[in-house]
This record gives structure tokens, sequence and C-alpha cells, in this order.
């Protein structure tokens, strides 16, 4: 993979970490929190996808180089998850 092939996905990686983290700020204590993984989820695929699409048709990125990038994309929706769990049980034990 070239290099600068390699920032893109490196500028790309650390805009998803900016929108993780502002979507993290979403999260209610109620633990109704679906539709912000859903938003999240919603802007990789119609914001970084077609990017990385672009990238796969113009052979800067093989499919398999392509498939590693979209699985980390899609790994941040589960960190999300996992960050908003803690939110929650954090919530609730203070509640206690």
């Amino acid at each position: 993979m070239e290099e600068n092939v390699l920032k893109e996905l490196d500028t790309l990686k650390g805009m998803m970490n900016n929108w993780k983290r502002g979507f993290l700020s979403w999260a209610s204590p109620d633990g109704d929190n679906d539709y912000v993984l859903q938003e999240f989820s919603e802007d990789i695929q119609t914001h970084v996808y077609p990017y990385v699409t672009k990238l796969l048709e113009t052979q800067h990125l093989s499919q398999s180089e392509a498939k590693e990038f979209m699985d980390y994309c899609y790994s941040q929706v589960e960190d999300l998850r996992d960050q908003l769990n803690k939110v929650e049980t954090n919530e609730s034990k203070k509640e206690v």
C-alpha cells in the first residue's frame, strides 16, 4: 500500500475517533442508546464506505486491505457500544 494511501486511511481513522467521542457525549444513562450506534454506523456507511470503495476501484487498495479497513471501522461501532454500556453501568451504580 502506498504511503499516501496509508496516510489517508489514518486520517479516516482519526475522523472516526472524533465522531465516536462526539457520539459518546450523546449517551443516555437510561440505556436507550441504540440510536447513537445507528447514527455512527450510518456515518461510516455514508461517508467512509464510498471513499474506501473508490480507493478499491482505483486499485489503491486491494480487496483484502479494503475489507480489513472496513472491519476496523465497524469494530469502532462495537467499541462505542462497549463504552456506552460502561456509561450506563456507571450511572446505575451511582443511583444505588
